[in-house]
Formats: structure tokens, C-alpha cells, sequence
């Protein structure tokens, strides 16, 4: 079982998958990272100076200056603007991948059509048998046969 194991994870697949999962986290952080530290604050100015992080509705009724004190209250709350930031980080995220799938297809090359192959045979012109190219005589008929053009 373990020499099975150890075939598994040296397979080039199982390492390939590894590094992809890895690359991919690290780009989720970049990308958290974009959409926390300069999309959030831009957006934030454009309507008017609210912070994404703190854009949540308390449902206990009461009124909590940031997200993190109606935590530490324990209050119960709807966190629309980590929504909003985990949304745009899934577009950001999709829309990469639909550009490195897109790339992918293009740089894949068709495979080249097979080139007109000769032909090897020939109907006979008196009984319409399939005869060699080459042939002189008919093999079945024996009629000859003028040379092949």
C-alpha cells in the first residue's frame, strides 16, 4: 500500500495538482489583497467615503461603530461589505482564469490535417475490381491495363 502511495504522489499529475493548489492560494491572497487594499478604497471614495468592511447591518437593533465591535459585542450582524468584497474577488479570480483558459485554447495548435495520401489501387476499367496502381493485368479479369497516369 505504501509503494502504491508513493507511486500516486510522484505521478506528475499528483505534483502538477500540488503546485496548482499552492499558485492558487497565493493568488487568492494577492487577489484579497487587490480588492481589500485598492479597489475597496476607491470604490469606498466614488460612493461617498464608506468602507466596504464596515458596511454591515446589526440585527439586534442597536448601532455598532465598526464591524469588529459588534463582534466583540456578539451581536448578530449581515456583513454585506465582506459580500460585496468576496464578490469582487470572485470576478477578479474568474475572470483571470477565463483569460489563462483563453490563452490556453489559442497557443493549442490543431493537429495538421493528414496530407492526400497516394493511392495504392485502381478500378479495373472491364470488370471494376480494385487493382494495384502498378499492375499491368487485371489479376481477376486479366484484361490489361493501360499504366497508370
Amino acid at each position: 500500500m505504501l509503494k502504491e502511495f508513493r507511486e500516486f504522489a510522484i505521478k506528475g499529475n499528483a505534483i502538477d495538482l500540488a503546485i496548482g493548489v499552492v499558485i492558487g492560494a497565493a493568488f487568492g491572497r494577492v487577489v484579497t489583497s487587490l480588492v481589500d487594499d485598492l479597489i475597496n478604497p476607491v470604490l469606498g471614495l466614488l460612493v461617498g467615503g464608506i468602507d466596504f468592511t464596515n458596511l454591515f447591518i446589526a440585527l439586534n437593533g442597536e448601532s455598532y461603530p465598526t464591524l469588529e465591535a459588534a463582534r466583540v459585542a456578539g451581536a448578530p450582524t449581515l456583513n454585506l461589505g465582506l459580500f460585496v468584497n468576496a464578490v469582487i474577488s470572485f470576478l477578479i479570480v474568474a475572470f483571470a482564469l477565463f483569460l489563462v483558459v483563453k490563452q490556453i485554447n489559442r497557443l493549442k495548435r490543431e493537429s495538421p490535417a493528414p496530407a492526400a495520401a497516394t493511392p495504392t489501387t485502381r478500378a479495373c476499367p472491364e470488370c471494376l475490381s480494385s487493382v494495384a496502381v502498378k499492375a499491368r493485368r487485371c489479376p481477376f479479369c486479366t484484361s490489361a491495363l493501360a499504366p497508370a497516369a
